[in-house]
């Protein structure tokens, strides 16, 4: 069985844990090291126990936690892509972390036990951002959160997944009637932004009618958003196509920090 749980997901920090049988693969660390020990101790898994880490890119909420985690917790493999790896070391100069790092190109996938964890390129103002696609035991998840649009690329790896965990940073109006400086807000809105509700809401009922079963909303902003928000937007364009909520597809939001829900794939069942 494929199990996904989100320990944080917000514009001030993101970490998820993916576990196979007893391999478990951490998908960020932009949590302290304390958060993230408290995260996976909660859910029955020691930091040691860890196989990999795996980097989307290198803006802090994504990061911020990696060298002390690294360092004093887990002593794990760390894959990024290879300009990931070297802006963050431009940054921290941790040659505890260097050493573990492993650079990848985006598109490329690893075995990590009984899983296979793919990149896919995402559009975002970091170096070289990425998604991550992670399968086992016939069940897949995809992580599309950082991303101002939504590529060919992106499609392809999201299409047949069985949960997708679908960025909903803003609501569009939000950010321009809100408190931020004209070039932030210009980044957020841009290509290499992030999604809105509303385009994260088309993403999510793409991957819906090409077969997902279960969608988690995540990266969303603590200023232009709220859950409600979030998930009003999507849960209309869904029901918009015919989708039963209740039976047919499962729709949550990721608390901003703490653990969310923890999804159960096996096969083409979610629960």
């Amino acid at each position: 069985m494929l199990t996904f749980t989100s320990l944080a997901s917000s514009s001030t920090g993101n970490a998820a844990l993916v576990s196979c049988g007893d391999t478990h693969v951490l998908l960020d660390a932009g949590i302290s090291a304390k958060q993230l020990s408290l995260g996976l101790r909660a859910l029955g898994v020691a930091p040691k126990q860890l196989s990999a880490i795996f980097i989307t890119h290198e803006h802090s909420d994504h990061v911020s936690g990696l060298p002390v985690f690294v360092r004093k917790k887990a002593g794990v493999p760390v894959y990024a892509t290879a300009p990931t790896c070297q802006a963050w070391y431009r940054k921290n100069r941790c040659d505890d972390v260097r050493d573990l790092m492993c650079p990848q190109e985006p598109g490329s996938g690893v075995h990590i036990g009984p899983l296979w964890v793919e990149s896919f390129p995402t559009p975002h103002d970091a170096a070289c951002s990425v998604g991550y696609s992670v399968s086992g035991e016939g069940s897949r998840v995809v992580l599309c959160t950082d991303l101002g649009e939504v590529t060919p690329r992106v499609r392809q790896a999201v299409k047949g997944c069985d949960l997708l965990v679908c960025e909903t940073n803003h609501d569009v109006e939000w950010v321009r009637m809100g408190p931020y400086p004209y070039h932030l807000k210009k980044r957020i809105l841009g290509p290499n932004g992030h999604l809105s509700n509303e385009a994260g809401a088309d993403l999510a009922a793409w991957a819906v009618e090409h077969g997902t079963r279960a969608v988690l909303l995540g990266h969303l902003s603590q200023t232009n958003n709220t859950p409600a928000r979030a998930y009003q937007t999507v849960s209309r364009r869904l029901q918009a196509m015919g989708c039963d909520l209740e039976r047919e597809i499962r729709l949550s939001v990721a608390p901003a920090s703490g653990l969310s829900d923890t999804f159960r794939l096996e096969g083409n069942a979610v629960c």
